[in-house]
């Protein structure tokens, strides 16, 4: 028994390591002197595609003026752009702005909903009146840069390219915004940005584009199921079972205000984790054979990742079993280890909100846990059934960082 329950104990802890620690080395040995296949289209190519960008929004009166903005200050050629919105039910002064902005951009076209649809819901109707051979799906609080839309259409010259991922990063911190999980939420942004660009070079198959800025070939795009939560996963991983290459390319420079309050974080990270156990419940067939490029990143980046938190709760049950049938001090060591790394993050925590100093390692430790935990939260709104697309926009959007740019 004590054999049986060491063995848990490693292989539960050790698959915990291997997605947050051995995966990431192995994608940074294997990728080493690789680059995104071509071809691509030349900046100035008559080629060039046609593109509707689809954008979902509730109540984003703070970011939307901005975000229309930014969108059209493109180097792509405006003649080949348009922009449609959908208003999902909203009740501040989007639709009053959207109204303002269309009469200023020809290219903008809105679509006001007096019932809330949910994000996919919205994006099954912007889809169904685009035309362009490219859809751009944006976020209100995601910003482009002037050349994002062409880093991300270019490599539509491929016919192999079936979607193409922004790098999203974190604007840079401003004072008195990173006292809470900014520096946090920025660093997983970057670390995701890397990983899927790595796994683009090495098998075409980036594990889900960030939602806010990705472009989809037309003929590839299949909607998110209404009802469904995390829908730029599920785009992604359909253009994968359809046989596509999904790349993310870190030219596409793109910024999200990412949140500070843990609470708020929390709440956002729990109902992602919902979507994503609907996703790997619709692309469990992506998982075998293992050997598969797809699989194999699917595995190591994600579905490992979700499971984190039982993982992690099953080592420790199997140590603490150990610990009372009295084994040796390597299992006492463990268990300490097991239970003081997530109090030093509640210290880390506690010592923050009264003003102390937690350092930055604290800090990370104590997100780490807290993240978990929202994933073994939403695993649970799962397994009862609860399932929602309806979204409200996190505290990044009211902090005013967009006209700080």
């Amino acid at each position: 028994m004590s054999l049986l329950l060491s063995m848990v104990v490693l292989l539960s802890g050790g698959l915990v390591a291997y997605s947050y620690v051995g995966f990431p080395l192995l994608l940074r040995w294997l990728s080493r002197g690789k680059s995104l296949p071509g071809p691509v289209f030349g900046p100035n190519a008559p080629g060039l595609p046609a593109v509707d960008i689809l954008l979902a929004a509730h109540n984003e009166q703070e970011v939307i003026e901005q975000k229309i903005r930014a969108t059209f200050a493109t180097t792509y050629p405006l003649a080949k752009v348009r922009l449609l919105v959908g208003s999902d039910n909203s009740s501040d002064q989007t639709n009053a702005l959207l109204a303002k902005l269309a009469a200023e951009f020809p290219q903008l076209r809105t679509t006001i909903f007096t019932e809330r649809q949910g994000k996919p819901g919205v994006m099954q109707h912007l889809s169904a009146q685009a035309t362009a051979p490219v859809l751009v799906l944006t976020d209100a609080n995601v910003f482009f840069e002037p050349d994002t839309l062409y880093e991300l259409v270019k490599h539509f010259a491929n016919p192999q390219v079936g979607l193409v991922g922004a790098g999203v990063l974190a604007p840079p911190m401003l004072a008195g915004h990173h006292t809470g999980v900014t520096a946090q939420e920025s660093a997983y942004l970057a670390r995701e940005n890397y990983f899927k660009y790595q796994e683009s070079l090495l098998w075409g198959a980036a594990m889900g584009a960030h939602g806010g800025a990705f472009a989809v070939r037309r003929v590839a795009y299949t909607p998110a199921p209404v009802g469904f939560v995390v829908d730029d996963f599920f785009i992604s991983l359909a253009a994968l079972r359809a046989g596509y290459q999904v790349l993310l390319n870190p030219a596409a420079r793109a910024t999200e205000d990412v949140g500070d309050h843990a609470a708020e974080e929390f709440r956002r990270k729990a109902r992602i984790s919902v979507g994503n156990f609907q996703n790997l419940h619709e692309f469990r067939a992506l998982l075998w054979p293992p050997w598969r490029g797809v699989a194999r990143g699917f595995w190591s980046h994600k579905v490992l990742r979700w499971l984190a938190p039982h993982l992690l709760l099953l080592s420790l049950a199997a140590n603490a079993a150990l610990v009372v049938r009295g084994t040796g001090w390597f299992w006492k060591l463990a268990l300490a280890g097991q239970v003081g790394l997530p109090l030093l993050g509640l210290l880390g925590g506690a010592l923050r909100r009264v003003g102390g100093p937690s350092g930055a390692g604290l800090r990370f430790v104590g997100h780490f846990y807290y993240m978990n935990l929202a994933l073994l939260v939403g695993w649970w709104r799962y397994v009862r059934g609860q399932r929602s697309a309806v979204w409200r926009p996190t505290a990044r959007n009211q902090r005013g960082v967009a006209r700080a740019l």
